[in-house]
């Protein structure tokens, strides 16, 4: 989608405003690229039964035959090394034939994943997806959802929904469990209270993921569409609301997780296109059971299990099983010989094992918390994406964006963002814009 600048703000700056001073040189850099990548994303509907706030697809009753999902998922094993296959829309659960779809992805030897808000899932469907070789569900749950019954409620609150699901997926058995939510103004001091729930739950809650908003804000740019004006009126991701903030970033949702717990300790990103100093995605591993979080997985560890499971699979990990993520006391075990945080996180087992043996003796569960910063719009209007990101979707064949999908729809290709400020005078085509390649990403 089309979002906000980043306000100039530098690194110095940066380290300045918060308290958590992250250098991507200290992180791993995560070796996803546009065609060897863990996921690929799969949109066989647009229809919708919420109306989400930051929402950037057009909720239209429409759903893609099986034969044009089949020949999408043929597209994907052609343009791109992927690991599982992320089936979301829209909300998937609303094509009628969601299990076929997750049966034939199950046919080609890919994990899939449902993308869902929940809405529409019940007990004897997920029996069905689960025999048709459904791998596990990722829930969008947030507070600016408008779903009936939940309106007005904290993200706090939002965790009694969350716990409903959980206990669904639990029923089902051997299925990953993974939530989202987006980050507002007014929720970036809740992220704490989601981040708990997860750790209270990391022996069923797998994956965390904060998603910061974005919107076209038409006070500050206009968009180019072939360098005429495009009508931005018929994207669902604009605003018109000056002082809705748009540029709270991953450093943010990182700096609320800190508070949280100050070993809170990112161990792998993906940069920007344009500024590859940026942290498009965020990647935490901690490491514990419900009752003690021990630590957080290093960098040295992502990048050794990232490799291993290239090497061994010929493909980059994407949602990882259950049994899996069950291994905790082997890296703590393992890990700190290569890892300084894992060392950490072993010393602190070692500690609570003595005051409770049970700590010892019981599972040890890892769960990843990631911070996900969408499109940001430079000053100049060029628009940093994410490098390498996973939800790439397809449009007319080529890979493309997700989140800038219905650019491509409405007009043919990606927006050119010009600052009003510097339009006075010009044309337009001579200032720099988007990157109008073929090379696309989401968020």
């Amino acid at each position: 989608m089309i979002p906000i600048k980043l306000a100039g703000v530098q690194r110095c700056q940066w380290r300045a405003m918060f308290p958590t001073h992250i250098d991507h040189l200290d992180l791993y850099r995560l070796p996803w690229s546009l065609t060897d990548n863990p996921i690929a994303w799969l949109e066989p509907t647009q229809q919708c039964n919420l109306a989400c706030d930051g929402c950037y697809r057009m909720n239209v009753r429409e759903h893609k035959p099986l034969e044009v999902v089949e020949r999408e998922l043929e597209t994907f094993a052609r343009l791109r090394n992927f690991d599982g296959v992320s089936i979301a829309g829209g909300d998937p659960l609303l094509h009628p034939h969601v299990v076929e779809i997750v049966a034939r992805v199950t046919a080609r030897g890919r994990k899939a994943i449902l993308n869902t808000n929940g809405v529409a899932l019940t007990r004897e469907m997920l029996r069905e997806l689960k025999a048709a070789g459904l791998v596990g569900l990722t829930f969008h749950v947030d507070s600016h959802q408008g779903r009936p019954g939940w309106r007005g409620k904290t993200e706090r609150e939002m965790n009694d929904l969350r716990s409903e699901y959980v206990e669904l997926v639990a029923s089902a058995g051997g299925l990953s469990c993974a939530f989202n939510s987006t980050v507002y103004e007014d929720t970036l001091d809740q992220v704490v209270d989601v981040a708990e729930w997860g750790a209270r739950n990391i022996d069923r809650v797998h994956t965390v993921v904060f998603i910061t908003y974005r919107a076209a804000k038409l006070d500050e740019f206009d968009y180019l569409a072939g360098g005429r004006p495009a009508p931005m009126k018929q994207l669902v991701y604009t605003t018109e609301q000056t002082e809705r903030r748009t540029d709270i970033s991953a450093r943010h949702v990182a700096a609320e997780l800190a508070r949280h717990d100050a070993r809170y300790r990112p161990c792998a990103y993906l940069n920007g296109t344009v500024d590859p100093t940026s942290f498009k995605w965020l990647l935490a591993m901690r490491i514990g059971t419900p009752r003690r979080i021990h630590g957080w997985m290093g960098a040295r560890t992502m990048e050794v299990s990232q490799a291993v499971h290239h090497l061994w699979t010929g493909r980059y990990m994407s949602y990882a099983p259950p049994s899996a993520l069950e291994a905790g006391r082997s890296l703590l075990l393992s890990g700190w010989a290569i890892d300084d945080d894992v060392r950490r996180a072993s010393l602190a087992w070692a500690r609570s094992a003595l005051s409770d043996p049970r700590d010892a003796l019981g599972k040890q569960h890892l769960q990843a918390v990631v911070c996900i910063q969408p499109i940001d719009l430079m000053e100049d209007g060029r628009d940093n994406m994410c490098d390498g990101c996973p939800d790439m979707t397809l449009h007319e064949g080529k890979l493309v964006w997700s989140c800038r999908l219905e650019e491509w729809r409405e007009f043919g290709q990606p927006l050119t963002a010009v600052p009003k400020q510097r339009r006075a005078g010009q044309t337009g085509c001579g200032l720099a814009g988007g990157r109008g390649d073929e090379k696309s990403t989401q968020t």
